[in-house]
């Protein structure tokens, strides 16, 4: 018998062969190139801090930030102290003040000189230590409410019976206190509050109930600037990390405490229509890891690049150190002045405070600057004093002052916390806010910062409080008169 079979479609079957192999090694490439995708995009991904940096002009890089940051200009009048109707003012510091206690709701971090928030703790009996009273007692509320509240402070400090600090670690503040004449021979000078990490304050005001009413002070909030506040904290935990009793400076910092924000990468942060660019600067040297824009260099780079003009207004002003033993000459900042008004013919004015416990010795430097002035040369140095009547507070000290310490060019506004002299800029703590972007206000609209900055100046410079060097005669209210 003859076998006989029935032959398989083998060319269907090699073709369904085919094509289920070719489904599977196309499924793979797929997965193999979906991974490499993958590993790319996670090799390529920005560092944090990095995700928002955008090319500008010049091959420099900016941070841009999501928010809409609001900066408000804030100041404290003394008493009495009344200027011409319709000029610029800052909003009052009693009033941010209290606006930023309200609105906290899970931490408050202070960064302050000293406490000194009632009469009581310089042995002087006023009604004009109510708003700090007020402020002292919303501190001491705030643990109640469940926020957390740490305070930093200088030892040494200023000698004063206050026993503020004491009374808020009671309460449940965390406080500590910075050893910075062990550390770097100086001061924590700094002043400001971070709030929920997200709004901030700074400026010249110290936690001292004559801030809020018997000195003349300058600052700005920040509202709803998430990044900036990021950034002032890191300063803030420099100072707290330090409080320990047997801290040692670290050298480099630790990179927790650098810095994306800076002079080279500015922040740049919208209110309204309007973008301004902003970091940050410190001071001093050994408290700064290598990204952070030191607190001289802002000043200097700022001078540098004015074109037009210059206004400075500070309390104190040595081209000397202040506070080592044996004083030495230190004419950095002064000479960057002079240098900008003979060889770019930029229009300076600065307008020093002078009262009571001023220091005479200010006066040379000063009469140094003011003498070159020549107009039919086109330098333009212009100085006055500012000084405010004391009149029946003789019995409060160091009050009736300018405390105020800021710069407006026409590019930047720079806001600080230290006097113009040596040791502020190399042993002690301090900070400060540099802030960029158009000058004068688009019609209809409020000024920027900048602008409201040099009005503020203005308003100042042209008031009854401001004398110049050559008028100033004899004058009980100014220890750098001749009388």
């Amino acid at each position: 018998m003859t076998a006989s079979y029935k032959p398989l479609n083998d060319g269907n079957l090699s073709r369904k062969r085919f094509t289920s192999q070719w489904t599977i090694l196309v499924a793979v490439a797929c997965l193999i190139l979906l991974g490499v995708v993958l590993a790319i995009a996670v090799l390529e991904r920005p560092k944090p801090n990095e995700s928002k940096i955008l090319p500008e002009d010049g091959g420099s890089a900016s941070n841009v930030s999501p928010e809409q940051c609001r900066m408000v200009l804030v100041e404290s009048i003394p008493r009495d102290v009344a200027y011409k109707a319709n000029v610029t003012t800052g909003i009052p510091l009693e009033k941010a003040w209290n606006d930023l206690l309200a609105m906290v709701t899970e931490q408050i971090d202070v960064a302050s000189f000293y406490w000194t928030l009632t009469g009581e703790d310089i042995n002087v009996n006023s009604s004009s230590d109510l708003p700090g009273r007020a402020i002292l007692e919303q501190f001491k509320d705030l643990p109640s409410r469940n926020v957390s509240v740490r305070v930093v402070a200088s030892i040494p400090s200023v000698r004063t019976n206050s026993t503020d600090l004491k009374v808020l670690q009671e309460r449940g503040v965390h406080v500590r206190r910075v050893n910075f004449g062990r550390l770097t021979k100086g001061v924590l000078h700094s002043k400001f509050w971070i709030v929920d990490r997200r709004h901030l304050f700074i400026g010249s005001a110290n936690m001292d109930w004559r801030s809020l009413s018997e000195v003349k002070e300058l600052g700005v909030v920040i509202y709803n600037c998430t990044e900036l506040a990021e950034d002032l904290h890191k300063i803030f935990q420099s100072y707290w990390v330090m409080g320990h009793s047997n801290s040692t400076l670290p050298e480099p910092w630790p990179s927790v405490y650098d810095t994306a924000i800076n002079k080279q990468h500015p922040l740049v942060v919208g209110s309204g229509n309007v973008s301004s660019s902003i970091y940050l600067s410190g001071s001093p040297p050994s408290f700064c890891p290598s990204s952070r824009t030191q607190d001289l260099e802002a000043i200097l780079s700022a001078i540098s690049e004015a074109q037009h003009f210059i206004d400075v207004a500070v309390m104190e002003y040595f081209p000397t150190t202040q506070f080592e033993h044996e004083r030495r000459y230190w004419p950095v900042i002064d000479d960057a002045i002079k240098r900008a008004a003979f060889e770019r013919r930029v229009r300076i004015r600065m307008l020093i405070s002078c009262g009571q416990d001023s220091n005479p010795a200010m006066l040379p430097f000063l009469q140094s600057l003011a003498s070159m002035n020549s107009p039919s040369q086109n330098i333009s140095i212009q100085v006055k004093l500012f000084i405010l009547h004391v009149g029946n507070r003789t019995h409060i000290p160091f009050s009736r002052v300018n405390h105020n310490k800021f710069m407006v060019t026409d590019e930047v506004a720079y806001i600080g916390t230290s006097n113009w002299a040596e040791d502020y800029f190399s042993s002690t703590a301090g900070v400060g806010l540099v802030v960029s972007g158009p000058g004068a206000p688009a019609e209809g609209r409020a000024g920027t910062l900048r602008h409201q900055l040099r009005a503020v100046f203005a308003r100042d410079w042209r008031s009854r409080f401001s004398v110049r060097l050559a008028e100033l005669g004899r004058n009980p209210d100014c220890a750098l008169s001749k009388g």
